[in-house]
């Protein structure tokens, strides 16, 4: 089942699918409003969401050659239908006045306030604070309303899931709660409304699924994301002001925005490419040597702005895991697969040569191993899934702490098998369709049975001594790591979403 809904909404570019939901959110508020359930009139609505979306998708189209940039539609179209569900719906000229205010200075901020091509704060969420303090109209986050909660609930789901962020925006949620109900008990409401009030009366739900959780400005490590969704919660809910700043859920984001930011890596670093090969089907390795250390832990990714003349809707940016390990100097090596039809971005990839340049603007991620070098460990690797268990075992052989390592390495074919050189001194089994006539010393083949939980019980009977890591597509990470959580000391995964 859980394979099947990762299959469905997996199909779905990213920007596609939020915009997707978004556009069904609008179509059920218009519906609602013309049926009388919602307060504001179907006009009211049209019209600020009229000049929400087309203010954001003009300036965007204006200011995004000036930045030498191409604009993004989707993403100025999201940033629009994002503030038709925060700024105060009306036909009055303030209210349309602040909608339009919001949605330039939302869209003119994506340029001026990034840093390496990526905007600090959410567009959105700067775009109502400034409307807010002009003075023309207030943002009104008019999505919390309670007729909407359900249908808010069931999109804000399928992004938190596809985006993996449920623990994320569960802790804002929980931190909005532990402030926000004994705040209204202790003023006198009765408990079962104080429990139903960040639910029903707020944009809590709304706020965390398709606001607190924007890859952009996300902070690079799980934990620190965590603690910005409590803190991010805590101004959520909690009343106060500072002059003449008064608090509100686009502040509490802003907030949250900036402390992401300050623990982030704020400096890019050019990589210049050395070498490029095929490293077997649809496979290549890029080689590059890094203009400034590149401070990253071997299991992390990072993210490459990749600039070329005509690119798609998928954007100029791509995340690799890292090949090479910290130990290897200034030398960065990232592998990826280029399946038909390759993005833009990826057929740029391809196309650069000894001499060019691309340049990291985020190292993140969370797969690392435990420093301690006395932790057994189970890696299982899909396909392009090996990559980051490479630079781990590069890492571990360098620092001269042998470690006790079993890999599981799942292929389709002995000959997509990659790194085999690399993977010396690990217990290596491997799974493919067809048995495979010559495996390097300490490898065996464990039949071609489809990876899963049960087979990775089955060959590594250990597995309650170690800590389990899973690479792979999503289907195969979620498998194993909710049928073997309690199989193994932990179990860390990470997700390949573009198989």
């Amino acid at each position: 089942m859980i394979g099947a809904v990762d299959a469905l909404i997996g199909r779905v570019p990213m920007y596609r699918l939020v915009l997707i939901l978004l556009a069904t959110l609008t179509a059920v508020a218009v519906a609602l409003s013309a049926f009388g359930v919602l307060f504001f009139t179907p006009l009211e609505l049209l019209a600020t969401g009229g000049i929400a979306v087309a203010l954001s998708w003009l300036v965007n189209r204006l200011v995004a050659p000036l930045f030498r940039v191409k604009p993004h539609d989707e993403s100025a179209l999201i940033t629009g239908l994002l503030l038709f569900f925060i700024m105060k719906p009306g036909i009055e000229f303030g209210d349309l006045a602040a909608v339009a205010v919001a949605a330039i200075v939302a869209a003119v901020s994506k340029y001026v306030l990034a840093v390496r091509g990526r905007h600090v704060l959410n567009p959105a969420a700067i775009g109502a604070f400034v409307a807010t303090l002009t003075g023309l109209g207030v943002s009104y986050w008019w999505v919390g309303s309670e007729s909407l909660f359900w249908f808010v609930l069931v999109a804000g789901l399928v992004i938190v899931w596809r985006v993996r962020k449920l623990a994320m925006a569960a802790l804002f949620v929980l931190a909005v709660c532990a402030v926000m109900i004994p705040t209204l008990v202790s003023n006198g409401m009765a408990v079962s409304a104080a429990l139903a009030t960040p639910f029903l009366s707020t944009a809590a739900v709304f706020f965390a699924a398709f606001m607190l959780t924007e890859p952009l400005t996300l902070a690079p490590r799980h934990r620190q994301q965590l603690v910005i969704a409590v803190v991010t919660g805590v101004l959520f809910a909690l009343p106060y002001h500072v002059g003449p700043v008064f608090s509100s859920p686009e502040l509490a984001l802003i907030v949250g925005n900036l402390l992401a930011f300050l623990v982030g890596q704020r400096r890019g670093v050019t990589l210049t490419v050395r070498d490029a090969r095929r490293l077997g089907g649809d496979v290549h390795e890029l080689v590059f040597d890094a203009a400034a250390p590149l401070r990253f832990r071997a299991g992390q990714y990072v993210e490459l702005h990749v600039p070329h003349a005509k690119g798609d809707r998928k954007g100029f940016r791509r995340t690799f895991s890292i090949v090479s390990a910290p130990s290897d100097g200034r030398e960065v090596r990232v592998a990826f697969r280029v399946p038909e039809p390759a993005s833009s971005a990826k057929r740029a990839l391809l196309e650069l040569v000894a001499g060019d340049t691309v340049r990291v603007t985020l190292v993140a991620g969370d797969f690392t191993v435990p420093a301690d070098a006395e932790r057994k460990l189970a890696f299982v690797a899909a396909g392009i899934g090996i990559t980051p268990f490479v630079s781990q075992i590069r890492e571990a052989r360098a620092s001269g702490r042998p470690r006790d390592i079993v890999l599981v390495y799942a292929v389709s074919d002995p000959r997509d098998i990659i790194y085999a050189d690399e993977l010396a001194g690990v217990r290596v089994l491997v799974s493919s369709r067809v048995e495979p006539t010559d495996l390097p010393d300490g490898w065996s083949w464990i039949g071609p049975e489809r990876v899963d939980a049960d087979v990775v019980r089955s060959v590594v009977p250990d597995l309650a001594e170690r800590d389990l890591f899973v690479s792979g597509p999503p289907a195969l990470v979620d498998d194993v790591r909710r049928r073997l959580r309690s199989s193994a000391r932990r179990v860390r995964t990470d997700a390949f979403a573009g198989y």
